[in-house]
C-alpha cells in the first residue's frame, strides 16, 4: 500500500480477515497515545461513532 496524499492520513479502510474485522491506526498515533503491539482496548459504541480506550485493570 502507497502513501496517502497529504490531509489524507487519516482516511483508513475496513478490512475483513477470517470473520474479524480490523482498521490499521497511523503509526504516529500509537506513538502519541504510547500504545504498544498487543495491548489490551475497550471499543464503546457512542451514537454513529466507536470510542478506542486503554484497557484498565
Amino acid at each position: 500500500m502507497g502513501r496517502r496524499k497529504v490531509g489524507q492520513e487519516n482516511i483508513r479502510s475496513i478490512q475483513k480477515s477470517h470473520g474479524t474485522y480490523t482498521i490499521s491506526i497511523p503509526v504516529e498515533t500509537m506513538r502519541e497515545l504510547g500504545w504498544q503491539e498487543r495491548q489490551r482496548v475497550v471499543v464503546t459504541k457512542s451514537g454513529a461513532k466507536l470510542l478506542i480506550q486503554d484497557f484498565k485493570a
